[in-house]
């Protein structure tokens, strides 16, 4: 670490919450970027494999993106809500087209953990009711009600909550009672489960929330119509179905262009979350509900940032050029690519115990060799090494012991190839840091 670098992180350390995370042992200063690539303070030049928490959804400094923001804030920054947004009610009528819930109303926030909180909100209000269902090792944001859902506890530091929480089983495939079942048997279970919950209840759940495929969890997710069948026992008790689509959305699962969608079989959810990939870096959140749900709320309410016309005017270039150059198919290409590799490089490997995922939502989850124990000691030491040899990867799951990897979608098959080999050469020295023990 450089004297500058050190500097900063001393003045981080002392004006910043030490529960606020930093990656490394040396954190990292990053300065630029392009395409899939950043750079930091010290000009190394990295290939980001994480997107800023899958954020950065297209390419860094994408020009089409820029140049809308610069435009927009040439003319207005900011309004809020309570006057007119052109950019606002186009970028919604797009969403709404595009989210598959019939006669659909969005509500744009600046996060997330906001989008989440406000769907939180709308259920509770539409049902009467603060009993609400979540999954086990989810994760919803960090406000006092999205925590009150979580059922990752490295991520709940309080056990307080507006909400009275239910957890059920089905997010994560690999692990816990079920898991030596095959898929048919694994989602009979879980539906069993599911019933036997709400006959435990007072009535009048208001919602089931789920990430299709759980982020910070360590990007486990259930077999494909697991929530489906949910739904169809959720409606014969009109609960709703809220799908977290935070880090799901927007194509990069590949196959679908929801999470959701995977799930389909009894319909859309009634409300959906997004955030993150859609701003493209810049801050956007929201939900989409069908009218019925999203104008049951008995009081005013505005988002004084949310819908700010810099972050729509991002939101609609970042969203068009996703459409118009199918990053949804280059996902589903080139992640599938990238999965393969990434199996064939770690299956001699005992550090390893999944690679899983699906288009560029990939997770390796690492053990102590012999034990099937997660390793939250490997994963740190496979991520140091990997931003030794030039590339950016996460870490999530059961302590942290899972590598998450999300690149742009603009991928290309190329970079996919290097980055394979970078994190080969980085899981291998674990190994034998591990053998050499």
């Amino acid at each position: 670490m450089t004297h500058d670098s050190a500097s900063l992180y001393a003045r981080h350390q002392a004006v910043l919450p030490s529960w606020l995370g930093l990656f490394y042992e040396r954190p990292l200063e990053l300065t630029h970027g392009e395409g899939r690539h950043v750079w930091d303070a010290e000009g190394n030049r990295y290939l980001d494999f994480f997107g800023g928490i899958l954020t950065t959804m297209t390419a860094h400094a994408l020009p089409e993106v820029t140049r809308a923001v610069a435009e927009q804030a040439g003319r207005i920054i900011h309004t809020s809500t309570q006057y007119l947004s052109r950019p606002m009610v186009e970028l919604a009528e797009r969403i709404a087209a595009l989210s598959g819930i019939p006669d659909a109303r969005v509500f744009f926030t600046t996060s997330g953990t906001e989008a989440n909180d406000a769907a939180l909100l709308l259920a509770t209000a539409y049902r009467g009711s603060n009993q609400v269902l979540a999954m086990r090792n989810s994760y919803h944001g960090r406000s006092f009600s999205a925590i009150g859902v979580t059922g990752n506890t490295s991520w709940s530091p309080t056990s307080l909550s507006p909400l009275q929480t239910l957890y059920v089983h089905g997010g994560v495939r690999g692990r816990g009672p079920f898991a030596e079942l095959d898929d048919g048997a694994y989602t009979a279970a879980c539906v069993a489960d599911l019933e036997d919950m709400l006959q435990q209840t007072a009535g009048g759940v208001a919602a089931l929330i789920a990430e299709p495929v759980q982020g910070v969890g360590g990007f486990t997710a259930p077999p494909d119509g697991l929530y489906a069948a949910f739904r169809e026992m959720l409606t014969r008790h009109g609960i709703l179905w809220i799908s977290d689509e935070v880090q799901t959305g927007w194509g990069r699962t590949g196959d679908h262009f929801w999470g959701w969608q995977a799930h389909a079989g009894n319909g859309p959810p009634d409300l959906l979350t997004f955030a993150k990939g859609i701003g493209n870096g810049m801050s956007i959140g929201g939900v989409v509900a069908r009218a019925e749900v999203m104008n049951a709320l008995p009081a005013n309410s505005i988002s004084t940032f949310g819908g700010s016309p810099v972050t729509m005017a991002a939101g609609l270039a970042n969203l068009t050029y996703l459409l118009e150059h199918d990053l949804p198919g280059n996902a589903r290409r080139v992640g599938g690519l990238l999965i393969e590799r990434l199996r064939a490089v770690s299956a001699g490997l005992d550090v390893v115990r999944e690679v899983r995922g699906r288009g560029l939502m990939i997770g390796i989850e690492l053990v102590r060799p012999g034990t099937g124990e997660p390793s939250p000691e490997a994963a740190a030491l496979v991520l140091e090494t990997a931003r030794e040899r030039g590339l950016l990867v996460g870490k999530g799951g059961l302590g942290g012991a899972t590598l998450r990897i999300a690149p742009p979608m603009s991928l290309t098959v190329a970079e996919a190839e290097e980055g394979a080999d970078l994190l080969a050469d980085a899981l291998r020295t674990a190994q034998q840091r591990w053998a050499a023990a």
